[in-house]
């Protein structure tokens, strides 16, 4: 068959392992999974209390412009209905962006390690990747810059970057977009915008109009707890949306989960609730690795990255068998790391035992 010659020897994209396996393959009664950084407290009790009585056509196809959500997000957002779009998750905005502006002969910049699909996607496209290594878990905005050339079709910052959860204040971000060339897509991923409690972290949304070359990704998938109903979002002027639309694939989001991301994004009462808890339990984080003397990276996000000082495959496979689903670094381009997704209070407290015992069983703890 006629494949794409950069597909062949390229691997799909590996998901944190399901609890149901990881409870079979141990022969575990609970397991908890802290590796895919959705939100423990799920979602919204009002998304619940609407699942309960929902009478939904399923044999209708949705709203393929999604214009109830297009005209809640515009009212929420402040911006016009004209500058959105929807995507099945994130990933597919990101497939829809990379389809839009990447082939053989161009280049897209993003910094290392960052989100792994952005490489990907750019891969399948036969687009040339420039990976500019981070500082100190930040995008090095000044190399990022000198990685543009004339040949350069998108640039992708993710602020606050997975995996190392650190953001960019917007005095650094504001003089990046300034210096980036106007033919240059720009695309700001916050996908945990909502966790970010930064001062130096300004509202983004005005960039849209003072850098035409901008898009803005979000998702319902982490603060807003309805990952499984995969709603992502972007946001940019009506000339960019209107450019990457007729890619976006007829129907991408489904009737359900259009409803369920209106009443979502109303409760703004619970995200609030979701924050609030989500940094004391990044105190809990912080307080164990300044204990034990491991590096971390200061996180604005609900994860958090740190050092184990062991082979980070092992922990994890070592965590796994103990009931803790967890990413290694390994995974992420960090070895020696795990990526943690910040759980509840006690989820964080057993955790912490557990992976006490591990790495004392490694010889890092005495």
């Amino acid at each position: 068959m006629k494949w794409k010659q950069q597909i062949h020897n390229m691997k799909a994209y590996q998901p944190g392992k399901p609890i149901e396996a990881v409870k079979e393959m141990y022969g575990l009664k609970e397991v908890v999974k802290l590796a895919s950084n959705e939100n423990p407290f799920g979602c919204s009790p009002k998304v619940n209390a609407y699942l309960q009585r929902a009478d939904v056509n399923h044999a209708i196809y949705p709203d393929g412009y999604a214009q109830s959500l297009r005209t809640v997000m515009a009212e929420h957002l402040q911006v016009s209905e004209k500058e959105l779009i929807f995507g099945n998750g994130s990933d597919d905005l990101i497939a829809m962006i990379t389809r839009s502006l990447l082939y053989p002969g161009v280049n897209t910049v993003m910094a290392d390690p960052s989100f792994s699909q952005y490489a990907h996607n750019a891969d399948i496209e036969g687009a040339e990747v420039r990976k500019v290594p981070t500082v100190n878990g930040a995008h090095d905005l000044t190399a990022m810059l000198a990685a543009i050339d004339e040949n350069t079709s998108v640039v992708w910052v993710c602020s606050p970057n997975n995996p190392t959860g650190v953001v960019i204040a917007d005095d650094e971000l504001q003089n990046f977009l300034r210096q980036v060339p106007q033919d240059v897509l720009v695309v700001l991923d916050e996908a945990y915008y909502e966790y970010v409690v930064d001062e130096r972290h300004k509202d983004t949304l005005p960039l849209i109009h003072t850098y035409p070359n901008v898009i803005i990704l979000r998702t319902f998938s982490k603060a807003y707890g309805l990952a499984g109903f995969r709603v992502g979002y972007g946001i940019a002027n009506e000339e960019i949306i209107a450019k990457i639309d007729p890619v976006r694939a007829p129907f991408n989001n489904t009737v359900l989960s259009h409803e369920i991301a209106k009443i979502a994004i109303k409760d703004q009462a619970f995200i609030e609730a979701c924050i609030e808890a989500n940094e004391s339990g990044k105190r809990q984080f912080e307080a164990f690795c300044n204990k034990h003397g491991l590096h971390y990276y200061p996180s604005a996000t609900n994860f958090v990255l740190f050092e184990v000082k062991a082979d980070s495959d092992v922990v994890f496979e070592k965590l796994m068998q103990r009931g803790f689903i967890v990413r290694s670094g390994n995974a992420l381009g960090v070895p020696g790391y795990l990526r943690v997704t910040i759980g509840t209070k006690e989820q964080n407290e057993a955790f912490f035992k557990q992976l006490e015992e591990v790495l004392q069983e490694q010889g890092v703890l005495v």
